[in-house]
């Protein structure tokens, strides 16, 4: 299989301005971004629609490509800068979308992507953590929940607690079902990404502000890889204080091993 990666990287953040040029380490957020998925996908690209961020791929040595400003999500910006790509290299089978804020994804992760992908009946992707025991955790509405067939394709996304478990008391909840948190990392058949950046959005994406049922309720199969990695993404300054943190953390811990 050809695959390919696509990191979508805008300047204007809402919450965190400029956030893929922060330096985080030394290194700016899209260059460590760029250089985790380097490690398991060879063609990776940065899909941007602001040239700061365009000549600060180009300067590490990282491959990017100009899409519009008006995009209204990172699915629309890589479907377009698949379009560019693929008139170079041909069209890939498999298109990876990494968030240009998540610079400690790891390479279990995204191999855990795409092995998604030697199932047939696989045509989007995606990523899932079993929470734990924190019953506070899952009923974080910013942790969207998944519901997973028995065959490892998604039954439903949610903010809201999933499954709701009868007869239990809340705090036992973890104890008596696996709730897993979805992951936003997704991978998508080539033609899949084409077709599905044409739907409109759906009554229950808008309902819960998740778009990727949109395409569960266009009757898309999405699989669900587990990991038993968290990410650290990249929302707000503060979060790029408590990732610093995090770097300094794990150096300290490998000079003391």
């Amino acid at each position: 299989m050809k695959i390919i990666a696509v990191i979508p990287a805008r300047y204007a953040s809402t919450r965190f301005p400029g956030k893929p040029l922060a330096v985080l380490g030394g290194k700016t957020v899209i260059e460590r971004v760029y250089t985790q998925v380097k490690q398991v996908i060879d063609d990776v690209y940065v899909a941007t629609d602001d040239e700061r961020i365009y000549s600060q791929v180009e300067a590490f040595g990282g491959k990017a490509v100009m899409t519009r400003s008006d995009h209204q999500s990172g699915t629309d910006r890589i479907e377009e800068a698949v379009e560019k790509i693929e008139a170079q290299i041909g069209s890939p089978d498999i298109v990876v979308n990494v968030q240009g804020d998540e610079p400690f994804i790891q390479k279990s992760q995204i191999e855990t992507l795409c092995k998604c992908f030697d199932d047939q009946r696989t045509q989007i992707a995606t990523i899932g953590k079993p929470f734990g025991d924190s019953i506070e955790a899952i009923e974080n509405p910013n942790s969207p929940k998944i519901a997973i067939d028995l065959n490892g394709f998604a039954l439903y996304f949610s903010r809201s607690v999933i499954p709701y478990v009868r007869g239990k008391e809340k705090e036992q909840w973890p104890k008596e079902y696996p709730f897993v948190k979805h992951l936003g990392l997704y991978a998508y058949r080539r033609e899949v990404l084409r077709e599905v950046t044409q739907l409109p959005p759906s009554p229950l994406e808008r309902a819960e502000s998740l778009e990727q049922l949109r395409w569960l309720q266009n009757g898309y199969k999405i699989r669900v890889g587990l990991t038993d990695v968290e990410t650290v993404g990249i929302d707000t300054p503060e979060d790029l204080k408590k990732a610093e943190e995090f770097l300094k953390s794990r150096a300290s811990s490998r000079i003391d091993n």
